[in-house]
């Protein structure tokens, strides 16, 4: 009993929230998430419309949350203390979860349970990033920002010469073992890649002992969990998939050898996935979203004249598959391309995510 005195006195009043653009609207909800997406402070959000003696927080990612003890003596607790909202973050849904008139739910398990609303939250989008940060003066700053860094949070305001080694960090501590830091560890080397699992696996068997059915199942276990997405080819199911992070900025905390476009890409993508269900690649173009008949194109620094040729072949591409519109998305440059069957534009990241 004494575990859950100590963790009804926990008090989130004074936590300092920004809003995001996923909230808790319903009483019973079961939030997924990457790690350091802000799974929690959705829920501090939630609990600040409670008085302290309304909610019992617990953490059972915290080793003095006994699980036993917990489950022995939580209805009769609640009862008594009138609680009108419990929290379990970090379950695991291995006891019978007790009547309460709202149970706020953190887990990284994919659980469907009748009564409850499921939401997934992400990493900021650049839109986000920009009111979190406080640091910066003027979009261009953020956006260099957040090119460079990432869509963490709790990133942003740590020191310059701190934020890879807090990357590296946060891997760390969400791998379970050190072949799981190893798995992430290649996924994240290989984004924006068309590459398979069984070519990632041939390649890792070579300097650590693991199995393939090991291998396989780590990366189910980290798609479910958002931290990696695998982007199919559009009506092409056994083609080979690209690989993309929760973070782009990953790559840089794991490996000296620079791939800018990759990681350009892949912070483009995470915008995308945010906004639609459906999304695909194909050939010569990164991104194709079927239902706005449009192509998406990263190109960091874009010119017209030695570009020509590429825009030739994804016009083609564009043709076979009736696409209407082509965004190229660029560092800075911001032009219209003069074509009379379709629409193309070429747009700044920064105003393109913000549109």
């Amino acid at each position: 009993m004494r575990i859950l005195e100590a963790c009804y006195e926990i008090n989130f009043s004074k936590v300092n929230f920004i809003e995001r653009k996923t909230k808790i609207t319903h009483p019973k909800t079961i939030i997924t998430g990457a790690p350091k997406t802000g799974k929690s402070y959705l829920i501090y959000d939630f609990l600040s419309n409670f008085k302290t003696s309304d909610y019992l927080y617990i953490d059972f990612s915290d080793p003095r949350n006994e699980k036993e003890s917990i489950e022995k003596h939580l209805a009769e607790f609640l009862k008594t203390n009138k609680i009108i909202v419990l929290v379990l973050e970090n379950f695991l849904f291995d006891f019978e979860i007790p009547s309460c008139e709202n149970i706020i739910i953190s887990t990284s398990i994919d659980k469907k349970i009748r009564g409850f609303k499921n939401i997934s939250i992400k990493a900021l989008d650049f839109e986000e990033y920009i009111l979190h940060d406080n640091k910066h003066q003027n979009i261009t700053q953020s956006f260099n920002s957040f090119l460079k860094h990432g869509n963490l949070a709790e990133i942003i305001n740590i020191e310059e010469h701190k934020k890879i080694q807090k990357l590296q960090e946060i891997l760390k501590i969400q791998s379970k073992n050190e072949t799981e830091f190893k798995i992430l560890k290649i996924l994240f080397e290989n984004i924006d890649e068309k590459k398979s699992l069984l070519q990632l696996f041939n390649i890792l068997k070579q300097s650590i002992k693991i199995s393939k059915d090991n291998f396989y199942n780590t990366c189910k276990i980290l798609e479910n969990e958002n931290r990696i997405y695998f982007l199919s080819k559009y009506n092409q199911e056994k083609a080979v998939k690209k690989i993309y992070s929760y973070n782009h900025s990953f790559l840089n905390a794991l490996t000296h050898n620079k791939k800018f476009k990759n990681e350009f890409s892949n912070m483009i993508f995470l915008e995308l996935v945010n906004r639609y269900k459906e999304l695909y690649y194909l050939d010569n173009i990164d991104f194709y979203i079927k239902s706005k008949k449009q192509a998406i194109v990263a190109i960091p620094f874009f010119n017209n004249f030695l570009m020509a040729a590429n825009v030739r072949k994804i016009i083609k591409v564009m043709t076979e598959y009736e696409i209407e519109e082509l965004n190229i998305i660029t560092i800075s440059n911001n032009e219209k391309i003069s074509n009379k069957n379709f629409k193309i534009n070429v747009i700044p990241f920064y105003e393109w995510a913000l549109s």
